[in-house]
């Protein structure tokens, strides 16, 4: 009998304020067959300095009969590969005792942190951790406008960026390849890698290196580049898959100065109402080959569909637990074993 090879998971960095056991509880009893906690939801302290026992967590989770479905280690990851740039935008995401910290600090307490993110990830079994690379070429490219492509005597961005992104990320590269571990990048606006092509430049510029994955993600396709194009292109590096929907308002400027989601172009929304056809997205997923290769890194008989539902009007929690229901009753469907065409005239 033909059987699903996704499961219904939840991202947790939008559940910060639940302990990781109020979040396993809570994918539980929305319906989630996993979850995939923060690096935040796994410390033992609020400082960061040390991390709960692989061993508690572990227990954690078969208490609750839950799998665990990746660390998700987006914000320490950016803030590593962008603080170079001074910026104060990562901050939210900085520990207490960092926020003074210079630039130079923050890189080298942060590099120090996501390697023992890894090590606690291998120690749990976990070989895919989601997460994005900073800005590491700097805010001008990352604006997408002429003035960060202009090159002259002692100044070339791009190139300048290469180099900048294979230094700083050598030795987190080099320990989870140590480790088996794939680091999942979000393609993401405001990182290292906005689309399909800038992605496939930083594999090139590191040589091929195999620790380099992706997180699929199509609620940040909205500049251009549908989701389908994108992903077809970097397929066969996609380890990682959240499920989330957006929508865009005719006729507002897609990169309006507003910090009031509801006056924005793009809002993101509950699974079932965006945008997008999530399930023609769980197919081309499968398509590229993410289910068999997150099962086979992680030795599992399903993958996860990781829900990061949000909206800008719908309360958080409520969202969440929607979309893992959602998840759950429309995308983890039983998979054809061969064409619908098999069986004509038999």
């Amino acid at each position: 009998m033909a059987k699903p090879i996704y499961h219904s998971s939840i991202e947790g960095a939008q559940h910060g304020a639940k302990s990781l056991e109020e979040f396993i509880v809570f994918g539980k009893n929305s319906g989630a067959a996993g979850v995939q906690p923060s690096n935040y939801m796994l410390q033992a302290d609020e400082d960061g300095e040390s991390f709960k026992p692989a061993a508690e967590i572990r227990d954690l989770f078969e208490k609750h009969e839950m799998k665990l479905d990746g660390v998700s280690a987006h914000c320490p990851f950016w803030v590593h590969t962008s603080a170079w740039t001074g910026t104060k935008s990562g901050h939210p995401f900085i520990h207490a005792q960092n926020q003074d910290k210079s630039p130079s600090e923050l890189e080298q307490w942060y590099e120090d942190y996501c390697l023992r993110v890894l090590d606690l990830s291998a120690e749990l079994g976990v070989k895919v951790v989601p997460m994005f690379w900073g800005v590491a070429f700097g805010w001008e490219l990352a604006s997408g406008y002429p003035w960060g492509f202009w090159a002259g005597p002692g100044f070339d961005l791009v190139q300048a960026g290469k180099e900048r992104f294979v230094n700083k990320t050598a030795k987190i590269r080099a320990h989870a390849n140590s480790l088996g571990i794939n680091l999942a990048h979000e393609i993401h606006p405001g990182t290292a890698a906005m689309c399909a092509d800038d992605f496939n430049l930083l594999v090139d510029i590191c040589d091929g290196d195999e620790c380099l994955g992706v997180n699929a993600d199509p609620s940040h396709c909205w500049e251009g580049e549908d989701w389908e194009t994108r992903f077809s292109k970097v397929g066969s590096r996609v380890y990682g898959c959240h499920v989330k929907n957006f929508t865009i308002h005719q006729g507002v400027p897609l990169r309006k100065m507003d910090g009031n989601w509801h006056n924005r172009a793009m809002q993101f929304t509950d699974l079932a109402t965006g945008d997008l056809n999530m399930t023609r997205y769980a197919e081309v997923m499968m398509k590229v080959g993410y289910a068999a290769r997150y099962c086979e890194i992680m030795g599992t008989e399903t993958a996860p569909l990781v829900v990061e539902a949000e909206s800008n009007y719908r309360d958080g929690d409520a969202t969440s637990a929607d979309g893992i229901a959602w998840v759950r009753d429309n995308l983890c469907f039983p998979v054809a074993e061969g064409s619908f065409e098999d069986a004509m005239g038999a």
